[in-house]
């Protein structure tokens, strides 16, 4: 089996017998709504929501398990029927023969397109399925049929796409009765379907929704009649591989104008019959869409059935989506280029997609969690800045006074629902996204003066970080913190952080970690909730503390000499070693504050030093990793060591040496580091402790955890998957690359490198990972790529190659360069590139390492602006005389002021030279 291979640096690529791999599916979609998954011979499913489903609903089992797809058939006389996507059930039976198809498949950034021969019938199928970028609601499917013989082939061509309109629940609950409410219209290019009602988990209501396939030739040519029904269109014994209207004359289309009521629907739409000659071809276009009326659906349809909208579609499709995939790398690696590239979209079908609405990720009803609101800021933030400030502001909204956050987020930004359900579950690492994505912004932008903005706090049953309900909630007071006085209250960006920390800070276990309660980033640790700590995130929130603590510092240089905060804030305040060490009175304090904050506050503001606040923030943040360093070290019988990151529910510590062998987990070890809490020798000894216990290179680098062997309910899920699988032991990418990030911040370049590029070189040998460029979710045992699309990893990817690998980043506005490429990444010619912007430029920085120097050898000589000398670096020592361009050249700093004043339109190359 073949691999597949890219045709240019923007990740176009073309695999050759596609559909020999099971579980490929692709994604085509756009901002509007429509969600598509589609497989080599067009299965899959299109969607605009739970409840809104064009296509029936599907999960990784039904792609090889399901016969409905978007076929496109072609009875041929005197050969018979052939299906242009490759799903007959002839075709299908031939797949390992001698007689299969040849096939390859062509795809790019949210656009496919599979080209099709069949020797025996002597006929050629090219298929591009996309969706416009635009704000239609519409798949489009161009079929293009060309006779590859050496004979006149007479064809009739027949599209047949089944349309489930409703809801995914009913795909088990009321199947046939939702069939019922079903009223099924042909109009003259088309098929449309307009349920009366939807049965779904909002109750019974009038359906919103009309849903529709329509035809025409490129040509102008309109259909020639109509198969609406599916149980008419497969006949008795037939199915949708071998539909028996095909192939008997006896069952016919229906003109346009014929109403059904009650049935499954089809989009089935027949052509008239055509004879090609020899190397003559016939398009077809085909349009899947959705639309609030009849007449707002036809209106769309009909835009695009003709060759120029949907061909300039296309073009203009593929135009837009290429300008948002604003980042570009270079480097001696050459498929490693346009494969960051598909890593770079990633975030942008997150945003879309969520974290459901792909074959695999069939868990939830759409939708982001909390964690993806902030993660997916970060690549946001990197390719298109421009907004993110609101966006970050808002989503702080979603911060409740007790610390905790709302978990339902609701169409709009900065929107939160209460929980109807009253789910109490707390996740104990919800806290420190925030502050890492607006800490990134704060670099990129320069704008810490961010911190003084306010917004309002999210109020809902749930009070005392989930452990009771305020049953003076009423409803019709919204979900808005209020005052005694009835006003809605706002607090600071800061004062929002504040919370989050300070909460999390006191909320302790019986060894003064934090308490895991329902989870922490790994939502399969869900079993310990009364007596888990996380030591893990404990480490990461200890330096966020002291991270916060030094933007305050900066506030105090531009002039903020007190912080307003809410008065309730002050008890968390308490500045004393005593009191860190003391378990009872940590949690005594959180239990006072959590009860002032119950129902309603005070409304009344402490003013804080600025010089206090952050020396109290610091000295929290010192207290926790000096706490860690020297309670959770851990050093195993055969001499390996790293840190503890766990406390079960029994209150034993989870890692090390255990009866049934080694036990040690990836994510203690990723937030040690990059946290600082691991001194530099202890990095060493993690590294080594990993490279024994989790890497194996075979599928893709380093695994989540050891094989525990055990249940072990006191701790959580993962246990009861198969080891290997998901959180139990795969390689789970999200934390493989955060452990990368980790070592690269602390200066192990080499060692970072090895992790991305285990991975990337898993990821990428096809006949290993079996899935399309790009990065998944995880690596199961047998080393298939898993969760493909929608991943977290991906943003945390996109942000180390940037900011670490390449060294590109903000500081506090300014534009820092500080590469940890290494020695092979540079090609033929000693460089290495990335286009980004920044400060509203498009800039392309290049890396020159004439001297082959391998990183912690090299540093920055010279940085050329549009080929003018910027700073220049020649003192192998630095003195007091030395200049101010000397010292930017040696931090490897350019001002924002003199990018800003660079021209907006064209491209600015930045040549740094090393020595």
């Amino acid at each position: 089996m073949k691999g597949y291979k890219y045709l240019d640096k923007k990740g176009t690529f073309e695999l050759e017998n596609p559909e020999l791999t099971s579980y490929l599916y692709f994604p085509i979609c756009n901002e509007s709504g429509v969600m598509s998954s589609l497989t080599p011979t067009f299965g899959g499913d299109s969607k605009m929501g739970q409840n809104t489903f064009l296509l029936s609903p599907v999960s990784s089992e039904d792609l090889h398990n399901n016969k409905s797809s978007r076929n496109f058939w072609c009875y041929i006389k005197g050969k018979g029927i052939w299906s242009a996507t490759g799903r007959s059930s002839k075709q299908q039976a031939e797949l390992f023969t001698e007689c299969k198809d040849e096939t390859k498949l062509e795809a790019g950034v949210l656009w496919q397109k599979v080209t099709r021969t069949s020797k025996q019938f002597g006929i050629t199928s090219e298929i591009t399925s996309f969706v416009p970028h635009t704000k239609h609601k519409s798949e489009l499917m161009i079929v293009k049929l060309k006779n590859s013989g050496k004979e006149n082939l007479d064809i009739t061509p027949t599209a047949a796409i089944p349309l489930y309109g409703r809801s995914a629940d009913n795909i088990r609950d009321h199947r046939h009765v939702t069939s019922l409410l079903h009223r099924i219209e042909t109009v003259e290019t088309g098929v449309i379907l307009n349920p009366t009602l939807t049965f779904d988990e909002r109750g019974h209501q009038e359906n919103q929704v009309v849903y529709g396939v329509f035809g025409r030739t490129s040509d102008g040519e309109l259909p020639a009649g109509f198969y609406p029904c599916t149980e008419e269109f497969i006949g008795e014994g037939g199915s949708f591989e071998n539909p028996r209207a095909i192939s008997e004359e006896n069952i016919v289309p229906v003109e346009k104008g014929i109403i059904i009521e009650g049935y499954e629907a089809l989009g089935g739409i027949q052509f008239k019959n055509i004879i090609l000659e020899p190397m003559e071809e016939k398009t077809y276009i085909l349009v899947l869409g959705y639309g609030d009326s009849k007449e707002e659906l036809m209106k769309e349809a009909d835009y695009f059935l003709s060759q120029m909208p949907w061909e300039k579609a296309f073009i203009d499709m593929k135009k837009y989506w290429d300008e948002k995939l604003n980042i570009e790398f270079g480097s001696g690696k050459k498929d490693f280029d346009p494969w960051m590239y598909w890593v770079s979209f990633q975030p942008i079908l997150r945003r879309i997609y969520g974290c459901s609405f792909l074959p695999h990720h069939d868990y939830g009803k759409g939708g982001r969690g909390w964690r993806d609101l902030w993660q997916d800021c970060l690549a946001l933030l990197m390719m298109n800045p421009d907004g993110v400030k609101e966006m970050l502001i808002d989503n702080f909204s979603g911060v409740r006074m007790d610390g905790t956050n709302a978990t339902i987020i609701g169409r709009n930004q900065g929107e939160f629902i209460a929980d109807r359900n009253n789910i109490t579950r707390v996740w104990m690492d919800h806290g420190v996204w925030p502050f890492l994505t607006t800490k990134l912004y704060i670099m990129q932008r320069g704008d810490v003066e961010i911190l003084l903005k306010e917004n309002y706090y999210f109020k809902d049953p749930q009070c005392m970080r989930g452990e009771e309900i305020d049953h003076l909630w009423k409803q019709e007071d919204g979900n808005h913190v209020r005052t005694n006085e009835g006003l809605e209250y706002k607090g600071s960006i800061l004062e929002h952080m504040l919370i989050q920390h300070l909460t999390s800070f006191y909320d302790v276990g019986e060894h003064n970690h934090i308490r895991l309660r329902g989870a922490d980033w790994n939502d399969a640790l869900d079993m310990a909730k009364e007596r888990g700590e996380s030591v893990a995130f404990t480490a990461l929130y200890g330096e966020n503390l002291n991270q916060i603590g030094e933007l305050i510092l900066n506030l105090y240089q531009k002039g903020f000499k007190k912080i307003a905060l809410a008065k309730e804030l002050e008890i968390l305040l308490e500045d004393d070693c005593k009191v860190y060490e003391d378990i009872h009175k940590k949690q005594e304090i959180l239990s006072r504050y959590c009860e002032q904050c119950k129902s309603r506050i005070s409304g009344e503001k402490l003013f804080i030093s600025s010089l206090d606040l952050a020396g109290n923030l610091k000295n929290k943040g010192g207290w926790i990793k000096k706490h860690i360093r020297e309670t959770e070290w851990i050093t195993n019988e055969e001499g390996h060591s790293w840190y503890n990151g766990y406390y079960d529910n029994r209150g034993n510590a989870v890692e090390g040496d255990s009866p049934t062998g080694v036990r040690m987990i990836l994510t203690g070890q990723v937030f040690t580091i990059m946290s600082d809490t691991a001194v530099t020798e202890q990095v060493k000894e993690i590294i080594s402790s990993a490279d024994a216990y989790l890497y194996d290179p075979d599928i893709g680098g380093y695994k989540l955890n050891t094989n525990f062997k055990e249940l072990k309910t006191d701790l959580g899920r993962m246990f009861g998957f198969a080891y290997g699988q998901k959180e139990n032991g795969a390689v789970f990418s999200h934390m493989a690359v955060m452990y990368a990030n980790a070592l690269y911040q602390r200066g192990f370049a080499k060692e970072g490198y090895k992790v991305i590029d285990t991975l990337y070189r898993h990821s990428s040998n096809f006949e290993k990972s079996r899935i399309y460029p790009g990065i998944p979710e995880y690596i199961g045992g047998n080393g298939r790529g898993l969760y493909h699309y929608l991943t977290g990893a991906a943003s945390w990817l996109l942000l180390t190659v940037l900011t670490e690998m390449y060294g590109v980043k903000g500081h506090y506005g300014d534009l820092k360069l500080s590469p940890k490429l290494t020695l092979e990444q540079f090609d033929d010619n000693q460089e290495a590139y990335v286009k980004f912007p920044f400060a509203d430029k498009k800039l392309l920085v290049v890396y020159h390492n004439p001297l082959k120097k391998e990183y912690g050898e090299y540093q920055i000589k010279s940085i050329f602006i549009n080929g003018k000398l910027y700073c220049n670096y020649n003192n192998p020592v630095i003195t007091e005389n030395q200049s101010h361009l000397d010292n930017l050249c040696l931090d490897g700093i350019i001002l924002r002021k003199d990018i800003e004043a660079l021209d907006s339109i064209m491209e600015h190359k930045i040549i740094v030279e090393l020595i």
